[in-house]
């Protein structure tokens, strides 16, 4: 029940057709803005967990649940999806990152072939608009064949990570025991890993572009770290230098670059870059025979479609006329849910699947194939950049799937 958790929540409360009968947390001060919430909907006050980090575990037990949400630090995902499904939940839905090494991601995948269930990683950016609107493009052949794709995480997370224990976002450079939200948990992963630690939001959407899993796979990676100056000079800055965190080496390089080689010949560029002074950008571009489009200057150029040769056109009409039937049909709905409304839809697509009991319309093998990429680049860095081998969870079935995400206007 943290802010993401919070955030599900409203979405959740806001449905006619979800009765929300439990939630946990170890925060007296997350479980005490969700009651709020909770309250304010006017909708019946669940049963509460709280008290030990494993009071999960009791709510697992004593609960017949559909579905559950977790919203958690990444290091909790993987016991908590591998726990709800052994408690007997066919429907897991967990916030992107479903493992910290290799092996937690293998863990899960068996975990839900299995118990025949479902575990659906929430990643939102699938649902923006314009990913989406570009989308319906590239199954429309606008682009021509895809040759290259970029995507990234291109967000200042300073004071994200960094905070005074008692705000949220800034205000201090505390982390740890001493931070608050993210800053409490999320720091130390700067602190301990190199790699791309955020991959999710960059390559779910360019994976739905090239059918990932669907009649195309990731074959190798292989990543590169610059050197870590953003996260020092931050607490340098705002704390001092005699601050006591300004003793602490930061293991994460502040621009980590990695390399994707697919199966049907397509490359892919990720960069995470959180620590520097930047305006926030996922990065995308999405190049074909025909045309590409790049989400930073907002241009699509479309040859012999665009208005003047070898200059973009202003994204916006293309995105518009190409809009995606998800969003034409549903943009009412999206007003008020987070993200720019493409929360709406990732929570609206998990529980129509639990509704129809059908798969989920990003799977256990998205899951695992998207998040994999944070041990593997972790693993290329550590080889001297060398190229690494991309598992294939599916175990060959990525030959014989069929693309299913977002292929009509329900969800």
């Amino acid at each position: 029940m943290g802010l993401r958790g919070q955030n599900h929540l409203e979405l959740l409360l806001r449905r006619q057709d979800v009765e929300l009968v439990a939630i946990c947390d170890v925060s007296d001060r997350m479980l005490n803005s969700a009651k709020e919430i909770i309250s304010k909907s006017g909708k019946k006050m669940p049963e509460i967990f709280t008290g030990n980090d494993y009071a999960w575990k009791q709510m697992l037990e004593k609960k017949q649940l559909d579905g559950v949400v977790i919203a958690t630090p990444w290091e909790w995902h993987k016991p908590m999806i591998i726990g709800s499904l052994e408690a007997g939940v066919k429907y897991v839905g967990s916030e992107v990152i479903i493992g910290i090494t290799l092996e937690d991601h293998w863990e899960v995948v068996r975990a839900a072939e299995k118990h025949k269930a479902h575990v659906m990683m929430l990643e939102n950016v699938c649902y923006r608009r314009d990913v989406m609107a570009v989308l319906h493009m590239v199954r429309q052949g606008l682009f021509g064949e895809l040759i290259h794709l970029q995507g990234g995480y291109q967000h200042d997370l300073r004071e994200v990570k960094f905070n005074d224990g008692i705000n949220p976002y800034g205000h201090g450079v505390e982390f740890g025991e001493k931070g608050f939200s993210e800053a409490h948990w999320r720091t130390e992963h700067s602190v301990h890993r190199n790699g791309d630690l955020y991959p999710t939001h960059g390559i779910g959407p360019v994976a739905h572009y090239v059918n990932i899993n669907r009649g195309n796979r990731f074959l190798s990676l292989c990543s590169f770290s610059s050197k870590a100056r953003g996260l020092h000079n931050h607490i340098v800055k705002q704390g001092g230098e005699n601050h006591p965190n300004a003793k602490v080496n930061f293991k994460l390089g502040d621009v980590v670059t990695t390399n994707i080689q697919c199966a049907n010949g397509e490359t892919i560029l990720l960069q995470h870059d959180t620590n520097l002074p930047r305006p926030y950008s996922l990065g995308f571009r999405v190049q074909g025979t025909e045309g590409l489009w790049m989400d930073v200057n907002k241009g699509i150029y479309i040859q012999e479609k665009s208005a003047k040769p070898h200059q973009w056109d202003d994204a916006k009409a293309w995105l518009d006329k190409y809009d995606h039937p998800l969003w034409k049909r549903w943009s009412r709905d999206t007003e008020g849910a987070g993200h720019g409304g493409m929360d709406f839809f990732v929570i609206h697509a998990f529980v129509e699947s639990i509704k129809r009991k059908t798969d989920t319309p990003m799977n256990v093998y998205d899951a695992a194939t998207w998040s994999a990429i944070t041990p593997l680049s972790e693993r290329s860095i550590d080889l001297g950049n060398q190229t690494v081998e991309f598992p294939d969870f599916t175990g060959g079935q990525w030959m014989y799937e069929k693309p299913v995400f977002s292929l009509g206007d329900e969800y």
